[in-house]
């Protein structure tokens, strides 16, 4: 047989194996301070013994300090095969945390016991994002326990904080660690489709904003005397949702939508009652924009409509930006592209295409710092429902493609 016959074969039998690693995981919730949780560390600390008892031993710790969780630290660990080939490293990075439950009453089993049925493991975190981390985890085995050397060294990387925000994990890396190499291969097995046959290599520039109104409140029957804020508002929402077709117009088939939006979200209560014109209104915008366009020129356009909407009504207004994250692309031709798109192919009989997507990943803070890294896993897309799930199949098939990649 040849090493990749071997391999796969190897993963395959690997099933029960990789419902243990499921099950020890997921019985150990990871949750953010933020949801309520005291952090990954217990997590991080069985995911170490039993990489450990599987003879990954070559681990490194970059935890990041947070003063809200027990012992004030959250675990960054890198577990490294060595290649025979020290440059162009192949980086596969998930994370450890997960999203709380939710209604209990919506899920059928216990959120935090694994039960596998039809082909599936059920439980919090199976898939987001325990199945890029079992399928890179047993990737990585069966070459050790074949005794086949990666062409490549390899780096698995465990990361605190995604659910979240990153600022104890990427974040954190990429601020404190020289980790990361310009010819690394970097993929985050965090994000696709029931197919597997697509590859994200970027997000849409996201904006949220919060816009505030102060008008001036009156009778409902005297109308002329206010100055009505939520009449104002609205004036103002369908402008800015209008410069969708007028200002921002360009289109780009990577993403879907494949354009710019510029969608009025929340609103927050104004008056309690129905006879009173509302002096102060408040409400928020979810912007996500096409690269091309850089955030602040967005903005520039929405305070001149805020300025004519002013004029118009008799108003204030002003805004606050609640979040805001602004990404570069990882080329469609770039090495991890390519070197990706051919075990996709081998493995699950698809030809992977590069996409965009309008949300937000981790991607974002490695591209931003110069980094090229591509989101790639076949997924059922459970992530944050009740009856979270995950095919087994898929954490097998992921874990050949990155088995493959492993004897490129």
């Amino acid at each position: 047989m040849s090493d990749k016959s071997k391999i796969f074969a190897h993963i395959e039998a690997s099933v029960d194996g990789i419902v243990e690693l499921e099950s020890i995981l997921t019985a150990v919730p990871a949750m953010a301070p933020e949801s309520g949780g005291t952090g990954e560390m217990k997590k991080a600390e069985v995911l170490l013994a039993w990489l450990a008892k599987k003879g990954i031993r070559n681990i490194e710790r970059f935890d990041a300090p947070d003063d809200r969780v027990p012992g004030g630290l959250r675990p960054n660990i890198v577990a490294t095969i060595p290649g025979r080939d020290d440059s162009g490293r192949l980086w596969i990075m998930s994370h450890l945390d997960v999203v709380p439950e939710g209604d209990r009453s919506m899920w059928k089993t216990d959120p935090f016991t694994v039960v596998r049925k039809d082909g599936r493991v059920y439980g919090r975190g199976v898939e987001d994002n325990q199945q890029g981390l079992a399928s890179s985890v047993f990737a990585a085995l069966a070459l050790l326990e074949n005794g086949i050397v990666p062409t490549h060294t390899v780096k698995l990387l465990f990361v605190a904080d995604e659910e979240y925000g990153s600022k104890f994990g990427i974040q954190h890396l990429l601020a404190k660690h020289d980790l990361f190499r310009k010819d690394d291969l970097i993929i985050i097995p965090d994000g696709g489709c029931k197919d597997g046959s697509e590859i994200e290599i970027a997000e849409k520039n996201i904006a949220w904003v919060k816009v505030v109104t102060k008008g001036k409140q009156c009778h409902g029957s005297t109308p002329d005397e206010g100055a009505n804020a939520f009449l104002a508002a609205c004036d103002l929402a369908l402008r800015v949702h209008e410069l969708e077709k007028t200002v921002f117009t360009a289109r780009d088939s990577l993403f879907h939508p494949d354009r710019t939006t510029l969608s009025p979200t929340l609103k927050e209560a104004n008056v309690p009652n129905v006879n009173t014109i509302p002096g102060d209104d408040v409400f928020c915008f979810d912007m996500r924009i096409l690269p091309q366009y850089p955030i602040a020129q967005v903005l520039s356009e929405v305070e001149k409509v805020m300025r004519q909407v002013e004029a118009a009504h008799g108003v204030k207004m002003s805004y606050e930006i609640l979040n805001r994250n602004e990404s570069v692309a990882t080329k469609a031709e770039a090495p991890v592209v390519k070197a990706l798109s051919g075990p996709v192919e081998e493995v699950y009989g698809v030809k992977a295409k590069a996409i965009g997507i309008g949300g937000g990943t981790v991607g974002a803070y490695l591209r931003n710092a110069g980094f090229d890294c591509v989101v790639w896993a076949r997924l059922e897309e459970t992530a944050h429902q009740p009856n979270e799930n995950a095919l087994l199949s898929n954490i097998v098939g992921d874990a050949k493609v990155f088995a493959s990649l492993m004897l490129r």
